[in-house]
């Protein structure tokens, strides 16, 4: 079930995300717009834009959800590769997104004390400026 729901987030999340998706979108928006006169602007007729666009939200946050987390993991397991297939980094950084919020301040912390041994970090340019001495 997990695998052939995988299959078919990835697919739908493809096909939304193309220019096809977004035409057929503005296609209808502009067909429903269209009839507007025709349907005398009725509650009914504001009805069907508002309930069709709601549940097509609805589900398309889970799909896009589930590929943004496949996404997110693969980045994470590359990443981690590199990691370790580096001599000299630091493997204890490997699977940090498994950290609490305050193991992270504190990891972040001490990049800043790095960034401020080797350099000053220049926050406009997000670049390092070396000190003077």
């Amino acid at each position: 079930m997990n695998e052939l729901f995988r299959k078919f987030a990835q697919t739908t999340s493809t096909m939304v995300g193309s220019s096809w998706a977004f035409i057929l979108a503005v296609l209808i928006i502009v067909v429903w717009a269209v009839t507007g006169p025709l349907f005398h602007y009725s509650d009914t007729w504001q009805l069907v834009i508002n309930t069709g666009t709601t549940i097509i939200t609805f589900l398309i946050v889970f799909l896009i959800q589930n590929t943004q987390n496949r996404d997110a993991k693969a980045i994470h397991l590359k990443l981690d590769e590199l990691i370790r297939g580096v001599k000299g980094a630091r493997t204890n950084l490997v699977d940090l997104e498994t950290l609490s919020d305050k193991e992270l301040k504190e990891l972040e912390a001490q990049f800043k004390r790095i960034r401020h041994l080797e350099g000053k970090d220049d926050r406009a340019t997000g670049e390092l400026v070396e000190q003077e001495d």
